[in-house]
């Protein structure tokens, strides 16, 4: 297909691809799936080989969040039956960081509900990220606390962080429609805060809110030129109790296709496949690691996750393997800083505007875009997390 191939060649080259491009990926068929994988599948090798970065949550604050996210268990007026409590104390939270470190993680994340942190709560934060980095050597700590005012992400830096998450979501046009209690352009503001503080982006989105091709290639483009280190890719955890409950907009096929395109918009950097993976990917998760090079190990923030033994299994049946803490994750070029140019298009000569004559044709055979076939609800994949963080239980790590 002449498409694959002028995406595998930009991939490559850390080309933009134009939008019909991206769209194209979006609408192909269920026959040209594995070819669509493969071609990605080489972009993904040249920049990660086959390695797996393993990513382990801990949840410092679960529930009883003022914002009203619609596909958020922890939104404000939530009826999902999710874990609630306060602050973690630093040793329990580090407690739980090790767990994930054993299991092979080589970064944890915290995470915070709530809108963003007080000058208080950084202090707390940073007094955990100083104790996880004192126990556990090599370890890299992400913190994803909501919105940031000036000066925390600096004082995050200064105790120890090494990354900051804030995602993007959902496209801009279509970001009110999920959240009122916060804009899109909070969210960017936040995340250039991270990269302007010397911390490693982390940004990325949620897939299955009902949200069209378009949206989903606006948010990507969006990440791409905020030229974040690591996308983690969500897939939506339909929540009872919450307003995008009934939503199941996702195939496993779909999945793929998302991901295949993400990494062709963002060739360069670490794709995570996160949230929702076990939900919407099921059997066909390990054709995934050919297209991301990073997951997270074991449960989510409020949900199970496959047991921590069967990720590891997966990856090796897969042929890959996990990523050591001695090793580099991103590609020289992005390692060493030098791709953050503002623009996003790092060895660029593409045109997000124009579609090249191979996209064109494919989009114009695929017809006029329309929304893809709902997937089976299965309910029976959602669990609530009941073991780990804020509770007496052993985590699933």
């Amino acid at each position: 297909m002449d498409l694959l191939n002028t995406l595998v060649d930009k991939g490559l080259r850390r080309e933009l691809p134009t939008r019909d491009e991206a769209l194209a990926v979006l609408a192909t068929s269920d026959d040209d799936l594995l070819d669509v994988v493969a071609a990605a599948g080489k972009v993904r090798r040249h920049w990660f080989g086959r390695r797996v970065k393993l990513n382990y949550l801990v949840n410092l604050k679960s529930g009883l969040c003022p914002e009203d996210c619609s596909y958020c268990s922890q939104r404000l007026g939530s009826e999902a039956g999710i874990l609630k409590y306060t602050w973690l104390k630093p040793d329990q939270a580090s407690d739980a960081a090790a767990a994930g470190v054993a299991g092979g993680a080589k970064r944890v994340c915290l995470v915070a509900s709530g809108r963003g942190p007080t000058d208080r709560d950084v202090d707390r934060v940073s007094e955990t990220i100083r104790t996880i980095k004192e126990k556990n050597e090599g370890v890299e700590v992400c913190a994803c606390l909501g919105l940031l005012s000036d000066g925390q992400a600096e004082r995050l830096r200064e105790a120890g962080a090494d990354a900051y998450n804030h995602n993007l979501n959902t496209s801009e046009a279509t970001y009110g429609d999920i959240t009122t209690t916060h804009t899109y352009a909070d969210r960017v503001d936040t995340v250039n805060k991270a990269h302007a503080a010397g911390l490693s982006a982390c940004s990325g989105l949620i897939a299955g809110m009902g949200e069209t091709d378009e949206d989903l290639v606006d948010v990507v483009f969006s990440l791409r030129e905020l030229d974040p280190d690591s996308v983690p890719v969500n897939f939506l955890i339909p929540f009872e109790g919450t307003p995008l409950g009934k939503e199941w907009n996702l195939t496993p096929q779909r999945c793929l296709r998302i991901l295949a395109m993400t990494r062709f918009v963002c060739p360069d950097v670490e794709v995570r496949i996160a949230g929702g993976r076990e939900v919407h990917l099921r059997t066909m998760q390990p054709l995934a690691l050919h297209l991301a090079n990073s997951i997270f190990l074991g449960d989510y923030l409020t949900s199970e996750g496959q047991a921590g033994k069967a990720d590891l299994e997966m990856i090796a049946d897969a042929g890959f393997e996990v990523e050591g803490t001695d090793q580099v994750t991103l590609p020289e070029h992005r390692a060493a800083g030098g791709c953050h140019d503002g623009g996003g298009v790092c060895g660029s000569g593409g045109d997000g505007a124009r579609g090249s004559d191979a996209a064109s044709q494919t989009a114009s055979q695929a017809g006029p875009q329309v929304a893809a076939p709902a997937g089976e609800p299965r309910t029976d994949l959602v669990a609530v997390r009941r073991r780990g963080a804020g509770t007496d239980l052993a985590p699933n790590a």
